[in-house]
């Protein structure tokens, strides 16, 4: 009878096993998912060994792919359409600077045209975005 009264007290110890599960569960998902929400456009940045400027929480980014591509963060813009669209942009915004991506093998003078544009269309400061330069070994 002894035994039968033990058996039926109720449990004081609680079960964290589903609860690891499911935040093993989470865990992966974020780790796949973290590095597919990367913003901007893929290019080839140059490679130089100055340290980074601090950032800010919402920078406007003009980015050039090697392709000639230009894009105002990440929507495709034509070089025709770019002028009004950043006037636009930057008549909104109380800084007049912005970022230029260009990737390493887009030619110089398209590079130095489209920053010609921005200049043209109230942009006051133009940052240059690149890679730190990798150690070789």
């Amino acid at each position: 009878m002894n035994l039968e009264s033990k058996s039926r007290l109720p449990m004081s110890e609680i079960n964290v096993t589903p609860f690891v599960d499911v935040m093993l569960v989470l865990l992966v998902i974020f780790m796949i998912t973290a590095p597919q929400l990367e913003q901007g456009v893929a290019v080839n940045l140059p490679e130089v060994t100055t340290n980074a400027l601090p950032g800010q929480s919402q920078e406007l980014v003009v980015t050039v792919t090697a392709g000639r591509e230009i894009f105002i963060n990440r929507y495709p813009v034509k070089l025709e359409q770019l002028g009004p669209k950043i006037k636009e942009i930057l008549s909104q915004r109380p800084e007049k600077d912005l970022f230029l991506r260009a990737d390493q093998g887009v030619p110089y003078g398209f590079v130095v045209q489209v920053m010609s544009v921005l200049r043209e269309n109230d942009a006051k400061g133009i940052g240059l975005v690149t890679e730190p330069e990798r150690i070789k070994q």
